[in-house]
């Protein structure tokens, strides 16, 4: 019934778990959360006051899929995020990086963000 977690996946929860004690999203500040894989990389701003989805992007995207999670890519990905975050009037989020490494395409996709002009 439950995966068998190796000990990458099982350190990436520990740290995911760890960060989630303390961030948390609200509607004047939601929560940017980054979700990667080897093929994908998909980003949720979330308000968990309300339990709310209010802006995504992703690779899987017709308009994005011809993009990979490289590090140019995700700078892309996060520029086009800041933009649909600006139409929605959001301009601060609390970043999430999900148990993630902030390295590499984590780090990438929240500068291309910052780019943008969302702040963190």
């Amino acid at each position: 019934m439950f995966k068998k977690l190796n000990d990458k996946e099982r350190k990436r929860l520990h740290r995911k778990i760890h960060i989630r004690k303390r961030v948390s999203g609200t509607a004047e500040r939601p929560r940017m959360t980054v979700t990667r894989s080897n093929r994908n990389l998909s980003v949720q701003v979330i308000d968990d006051d309300e339990g709310k989805t209010l802006a995504s992007i992703s690779t899987l995207e017709k308009e994005f899929a011809s993009l990979k999670p490289t590090v140019e890519d995700a700078k892309k990905l996060g520029a086009a995020l800041g933009a649909r975050l600006k139409d929605k009037n959001i301009t601060k989020v609390v970043f999430d990086r999900n148990g993630y490494l902030y390295h590499g395409v984590v780090k990438s996709l929240a500068d291309g963000t910052r780019e943008a002009g969302i702040e963190f």
